[in-house]
């Protein structure tokens, strides 16, 4: 009898897991964002999220498997790609118990509370390290299988990123197809992908095919902008027109992919992005392309439709990148990708439309006083915030509104926050010699309205929540959600009427 309810809650779990990926996947498109970590002030994983759910952005990708990052993800529901890195792959590769490891690890000791969906595995290996090709699919498929073994498999899913070097002429998309010497490789790869349910991640730039192109595209075909009736770009062989290179890039994977005789096999872009700044010899890398690009990039995958070729296959894709990453070698441009500074600040406003936006500032997010923070180091804080900082600190006197609760963390909260909210757009931080941290609930009580509240008349700068994902408060969410429950439900019950029969 005991085995037998084991074996129940082993099957309902399967459904519950199988029915919660179909869910996933029956959606539409989303833009997600990659977090890279080399940055001289990283703020602390708490911020980090903090910024996030501030935006909320649902969907993350890290390059590897960040203990401080998965932590601080748990219990948000934003959905997360973790990476396998290059250094990694080769020893996984050879060994199935090291698969077996890095998933109890770096999988099993995080969920469910955090939302790990995917794996990714290595980061464009056979572009950067073709030596280990022989073992990525191997790599892949013994994660897969400790995954199976851990009931997992339905729910995070394994692949790995591919540049489009690996295309050598994507243009036009009908008759692109995969580098020859990878042909071996990629067709075991594809069979992976087409056995476990998994997407062929790609890694998109247009900026490196506009300004690697000699002249060949217009730059508007880069940028998403209109092209005028003489630009048009159009396939000769089918006929179809590109709007976008983005477009094109993701259609001639799918040409290549449907060369080597496979199909339905979805195609999500894990990195794509324009840089804000470049040097001398990098003139189209700027504030005002990078913000055309990946504003237009949203609303090209919001409108859920495919490429030419697949139109009824949503493009997914994940910005590069969450903050720019200084400490990255190479041209100016390879650190300046980054949609925020990393004191949480827009480097240019990004726009789902015309009332949802990420500006310099966000109404959600507020720097306030840790717990357990040494009242010297508040003090500190607060001298520095109310007098060279130039915070107003009017409302902490006695008799105002925000006097009461009369003690330093209290009043350190308000300064701090006050201090936060007028600099942080010009690189301002929430630091305070590690007292202060980034919260998203608004600190404000009673009378006290802090600096950036919905509630406040004036001090502060009081925008519209950011989304680059739909907002789970909303009445069509907290419908979805009702609907995925008792679909759920369903499922659930007709299992256990079939098990009583």
């Amino acid at each position: 009898m005991i085995l037998d309810v084991m074996n129940l809650e082993k099957c309902l779990t399967n459904v519950f897991l199988l029915t919660l990926a179909m869910l996933t996947t029956a959606s539409g498109g989303f833009v997600g964002v990659n977090i890279g970590t080399d940055v001289s002030d990283l703020p602390a994983a708490s911020n980090v999220v903090a910024i996030l759910k501030a935006h909320q952005i649902t969907h993350v990708r890290l390059y590897d498997a960040d203990t401080h990052l998965l932590q601080a993800l748990s219990n948000t529901s934003i959905e997360v790609i973790v990476g396998v890195t290059n250094e990694e792959v080769l020893r996984i590769g050879e060994s199935p118990s090291a698969a077996a490891a890095w998933i109890n690890k770096n999988v099993l000791a995080y969920v469910p509370s955090t939302n790990i969906t995917a794996i990714a595995v290595g980061s464009e290996v056979l572009s950067t390290i073709p030596n280990v090709a022989p073992v990525l699919v191997p790599a892949m498929n013994s994660l897969h299988k400790a995954l199976v073994a851990a009931n997992l498999n339905f729910r995070v899913k394994v692949s790995t990123p591919h540049s489009m070097d690996i295309i050598p002429k994507p243009f036009p998309p009908s008759t692109a197809t995969f580098n020859s010497s990878w042909n071996s490789t990629m067709v075991q790869l594809l069979q992976f992908l087409k056995n476990t349910n998994s997407s062929f991640m790609l890694n998109a730039y247009p900026y490196y095919g506009y300004t690697k192109g000699d002249g060949i595209f217009p730059i508007e075909y880069a940028l998403f902008k209109p092209l005028p009736s003489v630009k048009q770009i159009v396939d000769p062989n089918t006929l179809f027109h590109y709007n976008s290179m983005f477009d094109a890039m993701v259609d001639a994977a799918y040409y290549s992919i449907d060369a080597l005789d496979f199909s339905d096999i979805p195609v999500i872009v894990t990195e794509t992005g324009w840089p804000s700044l470049g040097g001398s010899n990098e003139p189209d890398a700027t504030v005002g392309n990078a913000e055309t690009y990946n504003n237009n990039l949203i609303r090209r995958v919001l409108n859920d439709s495919g490429p030419p070729s697949q139109v009824n296959m949503p493009i997914s894709a994940y910005i590069y990148e969450l903050f720019n990453e200084d400490k990255r070698n190479g041209p100016i441009s390879e650190k300046n990708w980054g949609i925020f500074y990393a004191n949480g600040s827009a480097i240019y406003p990004l726009s789902l439309s015309t009332s949802g936006q990420i500006n310099g500032t966000s109404a959600s997010v507020f720097c306030v006083a840790k717990d357990g923070a040494d009242s010297d180091k508040l003090q500190a804080g607060l001298n520095y915030a109310c007098g060279q900082g130039g915070a107003n600190c009017a409302a902490i006197q006695q008799g105002q509104p925000c006097y009461l609760p009369n003690n330093v963390k209290s009043h350190a909260s308000f300064a701090f926050n006050d201090y936060y909210q007028k600099t942080h757009s010009t690189g301002g931080t929430c630091d305070f010699d590690g007292t202060a941290t980034i919260i998203t609930r608004d600190p404000s009580y009673g009378s006290c309205i802090y600096t950036g509240s919905s509630n406040s008349s004036g001090g502060g700068m009081s925008l519209a929540p950011t989304a680059l994902g739909p907002s789970s408060p909303s009445k069509a969410s907290s419908n979805m959600q009702m609907c995925s429950l008792q679909y759920l439900i369903s499922v659930v019950g007709a299992f256990l009427a079939l098990v009583m029969l």
